[in-house]
């Protein structure tokens, strides 16, 4: 049964309820609606006394639904979404709004931001929000227009686009390799730098060593690192030798930052890929031509690529530096 519209609850409490719902936190909601926690709490609880019910099941650090606030939230979060679908189209102040994209920590840091001065060279109209973070982020829920996820072919979602693979190399820095020195007596010598992410263990040292005949190779040490750009820092830093995804490392090996061993080079990742996704089938100029930009970006990245595993099977284009006479003291010492 139906009540009265002028019984409904206002809107400001039922905004305040939808965003602590959909981030299951006071705090994140509060830093959603620009407003403060104890605001958003006392919105929460203003709701429940005007229903008459209790909405969530407050816990120490946490909350959760109950039934009857699950109930309303399904049907709370459509109808604010819908409102806020028609208010962003109706309001000519939000026709020109950033485009926000999301993306890996690590994924930003090595592919995408190096690689923005071209974007906004080429369309300097456009306002972009990058919202970089290792959780996969509800692209509409959260506002956002396209991100960029690396997955298997078969975890891929819907309307997907395949940018490009994956591919692994060792990679350290020039002064740190040792020019005809035997591949498994550099491993004994020096650090190796790990990815300590159990969910991708296809960029796991001891999957390169035994790939590459050498899983019974002990190097010096190891340092672990819980964010892949660390890894690569630390690499370009001459910390160590890394596992280096090509498609985010390749302009490193390029202009002689980072060098590839030979040996050392797997494609265990080979069913995973980097996919652009949109939130809308129907994005607006600015999204699309981003998306458009990211395409290219991808096919370019693409043919380094290639060019760059051809360039593995030449002799290594970089030696220890003529100025590091113990390059190859420092590499047993620091490696």
């Amino acid at each position: 049964m139906s009540v009265p519209i002028a019984r409904l609850p206002s809107l400001d409490l039922v905004r305040g309820f939808v965003a602590v719902g959909r981030r299951m936190s006071i705090t994140l909601a509060a830093q959603d609606l620009c407003l403060t926690q104890s605001a958003v709490s006392r919105q929460v609880h203003a709701l429940e006394d005007v229903l008459g019910v209790k909405l969530f099941a407050r816990g120490y650090r946490s909350i959760q639904f109950t039934g009857e606030g699950e109930r309303l939230f399904r049907i709370a979060d459509v109808s604010v979404q819908q409102l806020q679908d028609v208010v962003g189209l109706l309001d000519t102040r939000q026709q020109r709004r950033p485009v926000t994209i999301t993306l890996s920590t690590g994924v930003a840091a090595l592919w995408l931001l190096p690689r923005l001065s071209r974007l906004q060279d080429q369309h300097r109209t456009i306002d972009l929000r990058i919202a970089a973070s290792n959780r996969v982020l509800d692209l509409k829920a959260e506002g956002i227009d396209l991100a960029l996820r690396y997955c298997a072919e078969a975890a891929a979602p819907a309307g997907a686009e395949r940018l490009f693979g994956e591919r692994l190399l060792a990679v350290c820095h020039p002064s740190l390799l040792r020019p005809n020195g035997p591949a498994a007596e550099l491993i004994r010598r020096s650090v190796l730098l790990e990815f300590d992410d159990s969910r991708r263990p296809w960029l796991q040292w001891s999957r390169m060593l035994q790939s590459a005949g050498m899983g019974t190779v002990r190097p010096r040490s190891v340092m672990r690192f819980n964010q892949y750009e660390q890894v690569i820092q630390a690499a370009e830093a001459r910390q160590g030798i890394a596992l280096g995804r090509l498609a985010l490392i390749e302009p490193m090996l390029a202009d002689g930052r980072l060098v590839a061993l030979p040996p050392f080079s797997s494609d265990l990742g080979a069913d995973a890929a980097y996919w652009l996704l949109r939130a809308s089938t129907e994005p607006n100029r600015d999204v699309e031509t981003v998306a458009a930009w990211i395409r290219r970006e991808a096919a370019q990245q693409v043919a380094q690529q290639a060019a760059a595993m051809e360039g593995m099977a030449a002799p290594p284009r970089h030696s220890p530096r003529a100025d590091a006479p113990d390059a190859g003291r420092d590499a047993a010492a620091t490696g």
